[in-house]
């Protein structure tokens, strides 16, 4: 009761935060009404598993690659300026996606979707290095939680309408739509009237390597950040499954965009109420954080080890929420962390790394499920990815045992013992 009072009182008092939220929500809708057409429309027009697994790593891989860049942009520029001309440019690039027409120009539509991605690594770290100066210290772990829901709750909605829109109204309504999302998450950030950044250098040029080799020496200067940045990179080992759900739909349980649909908005679901009970088990008890977000590995894969074995696809898609409670918890705990643990004047930069690290381990996870599935049967190839996070998971707790089995004091003093 004391969350949902809190959450009540964050989006009713604070214009600034509930503006920043509705933003999110709105484009993350469009985001998974885009991503289950165009997948469909890939598959129809190419038949390849590869493909699906491009389309995946096209919507990631690029903020991999700007991690150097966006990061430091992040803390030097604009953060508000950052957001609405990100949005702006994914509005153009979201309308290219109507271009895809044949199995010729499929590259296109993959083109438009790692234009969004490049964009969205901008967007991101300038996003989530803002929330911290929006709200109160002690809203920031339910703020986070909120904003986590927010992606959970419209890849359940969004991609469960969007396969509904892609099969009934076509798909050229869901990428119109995409596009729509965009444009008004871009006016309700023009809306905001706060103070993104504490401060904010007038003169300061980003230096790419310099400032990506500050964010990496101040990780480093602290255990704990580096286990917090070691949990979501090696957790996108095993994202790869992700890849597979819409093979799983089309070619192992014989459905339709709909059935794309639902095995993601099943993932939404679990991605939508794991955070919030991750959230009331953590507080800001930072023993139980780094407990809970090994666990929270440990479900993601386990889970999955079942998921490739459902006979049907409602079953596959119960099993598939239940994985994610693990999977949304991970995601939203590991950002809260680095948002707490990390100062202003660099958080951008700690974020992007973060941002480039996860990126690129899900895109290389997600291409090699892919490339394997069209040579050996799916669900194989889920099995080997699902025990590559479990045993990811083990690895992980066992490493960071003197984080999460002594007291939160106890575990301060041996970060600072590391600087």
């Amino acid at each position: 009761m004391a969350q949902l009072a809190i959450i009540r009182d964050l989006v009713a008092h604070n214009p600034n935060f509930r503006r920043l939220w509705l933003a999110h929500l709105i484009s993350l809708g469009g985001d998974w009404f885009n991503q289950v057409a165009l997948l469909g429309l890939v598959l129809e027009l190419t038949d390849s598993a590869l493909n699906s697994g491009l389309v995946l790593a096209a919507g990631i891989l690029p903020q991999f690659l700007f991690a150097t860049v966006s990061g430091p942009v992040a803390d030097r520029f604009n953060r508000k300026v950052l957001m609405i001309v990100s949005d702006v440019a994914r509005v153009l690039l979201a309308l290219g996606m109507l271009l895809v027409r044949s199995d010729e120009n499929v590259w296109i539509g993959i083109l438009c979707m790692a234009g969004i991605s490049a964009f969205s690594a901008f967007f991101q770290p300038a996003s989530g290095a803002s929330l911290p100066n929006l709200v109160k210290p002690e809203e920031l772990a339910l703020a986070n939680t909120l904003m986590s829901a927010s992606w959970g709750t419209m890849l359940a909605v969004g991609a469960a309408l969007g396969g509904w829109v892609a099969s009934s109204l076509g798909r050229d309504t869901a990428f119109l739509l995409n596009a729509g999302s965009f444009a008004l998450s871009a006016f309700l950030i023009v809306r905001m009237n706060a103070r993104f950044s504490i401060s904010q250098p007038a003169t300061a040029k980003p230096h790419p390597l310099r400032d990506i080799t500050e964010g990496f020496a101040y990780a480093r200067s602290d255990r704990r950040l580096i286990a917090l940045l070691a949990t979501k990179g090696g957790f996108g080992l095993g994202v790869g499954v992700i890849a597979l759900l819409p093979v799983l739909a089309t070619d192992v349980f014989r459905s339709t965009d709909a059935g794309i649909g639902i095995l993601f908005a099943a993932r939404g679901l679990g991605a939508l109420l794991g955070p919030f009970g991750a959230a009331a088990y953590v507080g800001r008890n930072e023993r139980r954080l780094f407990l809970a977000l090994g666990s929270a590995m440990a479900v993601y894969g386990g889970v999955y080890l079942l998921v490739a074995g459902m006979p049907t696809l409602w079953l596959a898609a119960v099993f598939a929420a239940v994985a994610h409670l693990g999977g949304g918890a991970q995601w939203v705990l590991s950002s809260y962390g680095l948002q707490r643990l990390t100062p202003d004047y660099i958080r951008g930069r700690i974020l992007a790394l973060d941002l480039g690290l996860v990126s690129l381990t899900i895109s290389v996870s997600s291409l090699l499920a892919g490339r394997l599935a069209d040579v050996l049967d799916p669900r194989t190839v889920m099995t080997g990815l699902a025990a590559v996070e479990l045993a990811y998971a083990v690895v992980w707790l066992t490493a960071t045992r003197r984080l999460w089995k002594r007291s939160p004091e106890s575990a301060r003093a041996l970060a600072e013992e590391s600087a």
